[in-house]
């Protein structure tokens, strides 16, 4: 019997990459799915993979309760896989209770818990923030004044940037805390930590069984802080080993010592690092124990030809990825997209945008009449995303700005809150062919 006809994965989650690669590697996979992407309609393979519904797979119970009413309560998994940030430690608690091979709890909890992180990574020497915690972000009171001016102010364990913002002297934590006491933020316990400058810059990689086998780097085009801030949405561009070289050479010892620190030996990564210009200094920034969020996915195996979900599938099953890099000359990189605040009615269709010279994949995240936010809490709420190619960074710098218009100025979007004439007069204006909405006044015809 082959490998994959004795393979039953339990993975966490509906990823298309994921579930693509349990297709390839795996008799049988169970992915468990919650509410919200169940009603996004994820994409699933036609055979081999049974989607569980739960509640909240990121709750012991919901999850174990599904497992059950299924009949797969005693079911002999031959891994359980995680690639979601906010299921890390549940996946691995599964696990052990399934007596299958997971991700450790203790450890997956170090790349949750930015404050056990900065700590760990401190102890082994590593540059980074220094940190204070704030148990309740609802009541600073005891705080005298502000550990570092400025700092950043961030949950706990979140992603994309969200609630994350700096905060310049104590009359602005307070600030902010009476706005997220007010909002009644279920997120409660936050980190204060010393502003890093510098450029930011990520590492996507895979490491097994020690040996980091891969990482890309790449740098974000403008600070995430900045974008989220300006309301401006989020782009990045890979970083050439050829054309920059001095920048692996810097990053590489930060990074494998940064691993070594938080005790990953098998699986995928997702790393922030801090580059000083003036003194070629590479800090440590954030780790997740995931592959990078938007078209990382997609970006790294246009690069480089490294299908990172594969590879961190491969190593939940103990499997070492057999990885045939390539890297592909020229500039890419991808961008978000952000919608207007309204009711979504159209924008250029998939295939309009990959027809467009540069365009390499374009992905929308909301289908005609959903409605868009006033603002994004953090990046992610985005429209949609393009992963783009060019020549070389300034050509692909210019394409980010233009094909970002190019959706703004197609998009169709009926503003919130208009009274019913405004909309008649604002749908009149957009479809003229359609004005007569209401009709006039019947003349019945001559008898």
């Amino acid at each position: 019997m082959s490998e994959r006809q004795s393979t039953s994965i339990l993975n966490f989650g509906v990823d298309r990459y994921v579930l693509r690669a349990c297709r390839r590697h795996a008799a049988e996979t169970v992915a468990l799915c919650a509410p919200e992407p169940w009603d996004f309609s994820p994409t699933v393979p036609p055979d081999g993979v049974r989607l569980l519904r739960a509640d909240d797979i990121g709750n012991a119970e919901s999850v174990l309760g599904a497992l059950h009413r299924a009949g797969l309560g005693d079911h002999r998994f031959t891994a359980v896989h995680c690639g979601d940030e906010f299921h890390l430690v549940t996946a691995g608690l599964l696990a052990d209770h399934l007596r299958a091979p997971g991700i450790d709890p203790a450890m997956a909890l170090r790349f949750r818990d930015k404050a056990l992180q900065k700590a760990r990574i401190r102890a082994a020497g590593i540059s980074t923030a220094e940190t204070v915690v704030l148990d309740d972000i609802h009541d600073v009171r005891h705080l005298a004044e502000l550990p570092f001016a400025p700092a950043v102010l961030k949950p706990l364990s979140f992603g994309g940037t969200g609630y994350t913002t700096v905060v310049s002297d104590r009359a602005g934590l307070e600030a902010l805390s009476r706005d997220y006491r007010a909002q009644q933020l279920d997120r409660r316990t936050f980190l204060l930590e010393e502003y890093m400058e510098g450029e930011e810059w990520i590492a996507d990689g895979v490491v097994f069984d020690g040996e980091l086998l891969f990482f890309a780097l790449g740098a974000y085009g403008e600070p995430c802080l900045d974008a989220l801030r300006e309301q401006r949405p989020l782009w990045v561009r890979a970083m050439d080993p050829d054309d920059e070289p001095w920048a692996y050479e810097l990053s590489a010892p930060v990074v494998r010592r940064s691993l070594e620190a938080l005790g990953m030996t098998d699986g995928v990564f997702h790393m922030e690092l801090f580059h000083d210009p003036a003194t070629g200094n590479v800090s440590f920034g954030e780790c997740a124990a995931r592959r990078g969020g938007g078209l990382t996915q997609e970006q790294v195996q246009h690069k480089f030809n490294v299908d990172l979900a594969e590879c961190g599938l491969l190593c939940a099953l103990g499997r070492r990825p057999e990885l045939e890099v390539k890297v592909r000359p020229g500039a890419v990189g991808h961008t978000h997209l952000l919608g207007r605040p309204g009711t979504l009615l159209g924008y250029p269709s998939v295939a309009e945008m990959e027809a467009l010279p540069g365009v390499e994949y374009a992905r929308y995240e909301h289908p005609f009449g959903s409605p868009l936010p006033e603002s994004v809490s953090f990046h992610g709420q985005s429209l949609g995303q393009l992963l783009l190619s060019a020549d070389d960074p300034e050509e692909l710098a210019r394409r980010v700005t233009e094909f970002r218009q190019y959706v703004d100025d197609r998009l169709v979007v009926a503003a919130p809150r208009m009274t019913f004439r405004e909309h008649r007069e604002w749908h009149e204006s957009h479809w003229p062919e359609h004005a007569r909405l209401g009709g006039g006044v019947y003349e019945p015809p001559a008898l």
